[in-house]
């Protein structure tokens, strides 16, 4: 592949709602380039971009895909998106290396929630975007209500460039508003000029008159001259356009069919004109050493730089890091420097990635998207610079997952084969976590919901040859006791030769600190129990709270007193004090009202205005607390509530189904409270029943 300056590139990415049709727009661009001789198909599993046996099983994509399309004399470095909300990690990472967004929606289904959602996107990381609207060819499909609803949306900066012109429910041409010109596609596919039809004029008219509008906006000049009934020339409008794209106070509207490529050749044209290259955006980072900032800039000039924005972790191809270079140019034999991690990476071999497949390049320069195969030290958020002159980028912000399930290894002993493979999934896929609970005794596997944990053991099983069950995760309940309390117990045993003897009358009661298991007070008066078994009281006491005698689980805010005791100057043994404890510890505990106390999570909810009625009626039938509400912008409210962590299971699911997707929610722990006696019974009950299965 040739090598391309920085104003001959443009990064873009593709978003938009799940089925939109991103992958096949790829296919069509792909086709139209000459990169491939026949368009695939989701379908036949053959995409350039849906290639991993996930993505083919399931008929969507799950990472990002970079391909680059050589266009005239640039390069599109195109990267395709899922569009499935569990997969927006990979949506975060794209978004972050690209200069443009195409927002791809569906003539047929209009407006969804992924395209607010991209949108939103895009406004973020200020990127300008053009949408695409899609499946022009089938019947239903309307451009018109497409632009009703996002001028509904987003007001006067949506433009239509082209619409489409349609006879007998067939897609056969379109009208460019630019030019004011009719085209329609021959038998052999060319692109031919024809007449506008009439019933088309009256589009035309309305769709010129707003983007004349946006034009004239560009300056106090054009105000003047469109006031006063000029007529801009192309050339005028073209310019102004590039301008207010790049500023993102107009956003261009184009259409086509990606089955048949009609529309495609007009969309990679007007990428190339009015989306900015990477020489027009600016970036910054800081010299770890002397804390100056580095303005890179995409500038080629500068001491080399590259951010890893993602890295792909396969089997088959192996590994490698996705780099966006912020400076310089860097080439196949450099070594580069990553400040962070302190060491240096020797590059043998410069790479673009076309879906799965590697070409090897000589260099880079400052804006390129390519790869570099095997860096040892480096992982994704990292920056790669040179040791004479070091650079850190920040980090992109990814989405924190908050659904979790536990795994459990279906075959006995594959238990660090599991955790290798997670951890090569991991360095893929920032939003999976692997946690080890270590209360509870439980692995748990976290996601952003609960198809990507569904597809995260698919894979296990698929490229690493390791099967996990996932499972309900088990609650980390605690104990703790209301009343108090005063028992003794008396621990003797005797068998030939010397026997055993302890003896301890203690109290137990809350101590109000639920952060700490236990407080031990010794008020023993006159010898009864000498000093040298206290520690061993005390053991006993730290052996007990470890699992509580109620239901097994950890206990909290137990205050024990020993005030009295006996022993035998032969038989008493630190043993034998430490198990008198354990057993009046099980009996003073069960006499002291115990209670189970279950964690309670502190949670933020935002949703759209018109779902906060279901949403809060759902949190209270979950033993939820609602304690607040706050609008946010976006025509969006947060509600603020506790809920208890038992009732967090499967609450990403519900959240989507009530909200159509557009549903966010994020908690933190809070605190624990007491458990109501229905849940408290069933854990008793679960806990004698186990105990009856293990005797």
């Amino acid at each position: 592949m040739n090598v391309y300056t920085t104003d001959k590139i443009r990064n873009i990415v593709l978003l938009g709602h799940g089925g939109s049709g991103k992958t096949s727009l790829v296919e069509a661009m792909a086709f139209l380039s000459g990169i491939t001789t026949r368009m695939g198909k989701i379908q036949d599993g053959n995409t350039i971009s849906d290639y991993d046996k996930e993505e083919i099983k399931r008929l969507f994509s799950i990472s990002t895909t970079v391909v680059p399309i050589c266009w005239g004399d640039c390069k599109i470095n195109v990267l395709d998106t899922p569009g499935y909300f569990d997969f927006v990690g990979e949506v975060e990472e794209a978004v972050a290396a690209a200069g443009a967004a195409v927002i791809v929606v569906s003539g047929k289904s209009g407006v969804e929630v992924g395209t607010k959602k991209a949108w939103e996107l895009c406004d973020k990381y200020k990127l300008p975007r053009m949408v695409f609207v899609t499946d022009m060819d089938i019947d239903n499909a309307s451009f018109k209500n497409v632009v009703e609803e996002l001028t509904e949306l987003y007001g006067k900066k949506i433009a239509p460039f082209h619409f489409p012109i349609r006879e007998d429910e067939k897609f056969v041409g379109y009208v460019n508003v630019v030019s004011q010109t009719g085209n329609r596609w021959n038998d052999k596919g060319e692109v031919v000029e024809c007449d506008i039809p009439d019933y088309s004029k009256e589009n035309l008219n309305l769709y010129r008159d707003s983007l004349m509008e946006s034009v004239a906006e560009i300056s106090e000049e054009f105000m003047d001259r469109y006031f006063a009934g000029d007529e801009f020339s192309e050339d005028e409008i073209r310019a102004a356009v590039k301008t207010n794209v790049g500023d993102c106070s107009i956003v261009p509207i184009s259409c086509g069919s990606n089955v048949l490529a009609q529309g495609v050749y007009t969309l990679l044209d007007d990428i190339v004109k009015y989306c900015p290259s990477p020489d027009n955006r600016t970036v910054v980072g800081m010299n770890p050493k002397t804390n100056d900032i580095f303005e890179a800039n995409y500038d080629f000039s500068k001491p080399k730089s590259a951010y890893v924005f993602k890295t792909i972790v396969d089997p088959f191809i192996g590994k490698y890091s996705l780099i966006k270079v912020h400076s310089g140019v860097i080439k196949s034999d450099d070594t580069l420097y990553n400040s962070e991690k302190n060491a240096e990476e020797k590059l043998s071999k410069l790479y673009v990635m076309q879906g799965n497949k590697t070409i090897e390049v000589k260099e880079l320069h400052a804006g390129d998207i390519g790869a570099i195969g095997k860096l040892a030290n480096t992982q994704t958020g990292d920056t790669l610079s040179t040791k004479a002159n070091p650079v850190v980028y920040g980090k992109t912000e990814i989405s924190t997952p908050y659904t979790y399930m536990r795994y459990v290894a279906k075959n006995k002993g594959d238990e660090d084969k599991i955790s290798q493979a997670l951890q090569k999934i991991m360095a893929e896929d920032l939003t999976v976590k692997n946690v080890l609970d270590a209360e509870n005794r439980q692995s748990l596997l976290y996601g952003m919901g609960d198809q990507h944990l569904e597809i995260v053991a698919s894979k296990l099983l698929e490229r690493y040859k390791v099967d996990v069950e996932l499972v309900k995760p088990k609650i980390a309940f605690k104990e703790t006791i209301r009343k108090n309390s005063d028992v003794e117990y008396k621990y003797k045993k005797q068998s030939g030769g010397h026997g055993q003897y302890g003896h301890v009358k203690m109290k137990f009661e809350a101590s109000g600190d639920l952060e700490t298991p236990y407080t031990f007070e010794q008020i023993v008066v006159g010898g009864a129990v000498p000093k040298n078994y206290f520690p061993a009281v005390e053991k006993g006491l730290q052996e007990s709270v470890q699992k509580g005698p109620l239901a097994g689980y950890p206990v909290v805010g137990v205050k024990a007193v020993l005030y009295d005791g006996s022993y035998h100057p032969v038989d008493s043994s630190e043993m034998a004090f430490k198990m008198a404890t354990i057993q009046a510890f099980k009996k003073g505990f069960m006499e002291a009202g115990p209670i189970l106390l279950e964690p309670i999570a502190s949670m933020r909810v935002e949703v759209p205005d018109k779902y906060t009625g279901d949403v809060m009626g759902d949190l209270n039938k979950k033993r939820g607390r609602v304690l607040g509400m706050n609008p946010i912008p976006g025509g969006k409210q947060e509600i603020l509530a506790d809920v208890p962590y038992m009732e967090l299971y499967g609450y990403s699911t519900d959240l989507r189904s009530m909200t159509g997707g557009s549903g966010t929610f994020s908690y933190e722990f809070a605190r624990y409270e007491q458990a109501p006696s229905d849940v408290q019974e069933k854990e008793v009950a679960a806990r004698a029943a186990k105990g009856e299965e293990e005797e």
